[in-house]
């Protein structure tokens, strides 16, 4: 139950942890996304993320809903350890959480292109979930931004919380990335607008040890999120090497289209034997150069649903993913 009420505390995944029965989970399958035109507008920077992150607090703080959802995009997905809710579910189960106070830290931006960029950073909540006081939590979190004709607006947000003590270390710290098999091609996996395929080339990556072509799928100033902390690109590729991921099952993708050179894509990791088996990972690509690049990548372990009130038949996200190994690095970032 603590887990939960932590887990509630989390700004848009809120819907997700403490949604009332009426409370819609995204649909499967890659999103209709009509990426609306996009109007001229001034490119997102830094403190403008934080200022508008800052808003959609402040907007579930005074339990304007209206001012929150009008922040939202019609194809917002929010990541929840429980699930992947739409626009209309997260609006509705963020109404059962009552944030008194929160304290943010570690704000990092992430520029995608002129249209898009991500704000990461990590925060303490204090509050009442469904009218109850919820023990103080400390979450990663980020959020992705992108410009919908003119106007930015959130399209996208997990978090996860803070892993309690450090992951699981291998005997020897000094471990190195064995060499890549030697019926591996040598140069780099071509990747291509499409955010699954492209995941599932990052997973066939690991499962083959060849840490070098997962390096290349990583821009330079790729970003990962977890429970064990935010990772730049040489810390993703290293958390990555101590780990068997032969076994490791990806499923349940949803993708979501930013903008004509961005899309993401959610969806479930499961880990047999691992603590927790099933982590809900997110991978935001974007095109670099000409070439399709992994820039962020967000992991949080997985939940079963709380328990709903009602029957009410729930269109579901793929909630059968594998999950690696408690809090160790994931795959893409």
């Amino acid at each position: 139950m603590k887990k939960i009420l932590i887990l509630a505390a989390s700004m848009l995944a809120a819907a997700a942890c403490a949604a009332p029965p009426t409370n819609r989970e995204a649909t499967t399958g890659s999103s209709t996304n009509r990426a609306a035109e996009t109007k001229a507008s001034a490119p997102l920077t830094e403190a403008d993320a934080i200022a508008k992150e800052r808003q959609v607090w402040d907007a579930i703080k005074s339990k304007d809903y209206e001012a929150f959802g009008n922040m939202l995009t019609d194809d917002f997905i929010s990541v929840a350890s429980d699930g992947v809710y739409d626009k209309a579910g997260t609006i509705n189960g963020v109404k059962a959480f009552e944030p008194s106070e929160v304290t943010f830290s570690d704000w990092k931006f992430l520029p995608i292109d002129k249209d898009a960029g991500i704000i990461i950073y990590s925060a303490t909540v204090k509050g009442k979930v469904n009218g109850k006081d919820m023990p103080p939590s400390s979450m990663h979190a980020g959020s992705a931004w992108v410009n919908r004709n003119g106007k930015w607006l959130a399209i996208y947000h997990q978090d996860a919380e803070v892993a309690k003590v450090p992951p699981p270390t291998p005997a020897n710290k000094s471990v190195k990335a064995p060499a890549s098999p030697a019926s591996t091609p040598a140069g780099p996996p071509s990747t291509s607008s499409d955010p699954v395929a492209n995941e599932k080339l990052v997973w066939e990556t690991l499962k083959s040890k060849n840490f070098d072509a997962f390096a290349a799928l990583l821009a330079p100033e790729a970003i990962e999120v977890e429970a064990s902390g935010i990772f730049d690109k040489a810390g993703s590729v290293k958390g990555v090497q101590p780990f068997d991921f032969s076994k490791a099952e990806v499923s349940d993708f949803k993708s979501v289209k930013l903008d004509d050179d961005a899309a993401l894509v959610t969806y479930l990791l499961t880990m047999p034997g691992a603590k927790p088996e099933k982590e809900r990972h997110t991978t935001i690509w974007a095109s670099r150069d000409g070439k399709w690049l992994a820039l962020f990548h967000h992991g949080t372990p997985a939940a079963p649903p709380m328990a709903k009130a009602s029957p009410t038949p729930l269109a579901k996200v793929p909630t059968s993913t594998p999950a690696k190994p408690a809090a160790t690095k994931s795959p893409a970032n």
